[in-house]
């Protein structure tokens, strides 16, 4: 025997997100060849905002540029200006060619940038890299 659903024709909740006031948060800037992903965190690593150069409709080899790296950027940190963020130790993972200009377009957009960071995991002769593109 099927149960029948009930539906209730009330009003849908929406939660508003609430603005927290962080003064100094953490931008992990995350640099591939193909797209660059900026996320900016408070100092216990709760995510406040986030931007990537496909989000900014970037999209195939675009993505992974410099250009659309800074527009990202610039987006996240007016997201997190509304946070109250003024500095940030960037944090920076990859090879990618939106790592410096990331950096730039934070400063310019008026937050502080205080330390900067390579962590990009270095492998200790890990798993067998793919075989080399013959083209």
């Amino acid at each position: 025997m099927a149960k029948t659903q009930t539906k209730t024709a009330g009003k849908k909740v929406v939660k508003k997100k609430e603005k927290k006031n962080v003064p100094h948060g953490i931008a992990h800037i995350q640099a591939s060849f193909n797209n660059t992903i900026i996320s900016i965190s408070d100092p216990m690593g709760n995510m406040l905002c986030w931007a990537s150069s496909g989000n900014q409709n970037f999209r195939g080899t675009r993505k992974g540029t410099p250009f659309a790296a800074q527009i990202a950027s610039g987006i996240a940190a007016e997201a997190a200006k509304e946070h109250g963020v003024r500095s940030v130790d960037v944090r920076v993972k990859g090879p990618g060619s939106g790592r410096e200009s990331a950096v730039r377009a934070l400063n310019a957009a008026g937050i502080q940038v205080t330390s900067i960071r390579d962590v990009t995991p270095i492998p200790h002769n890990g798993c067998r890299p793919p075989k080399r593109r013959r083209v």
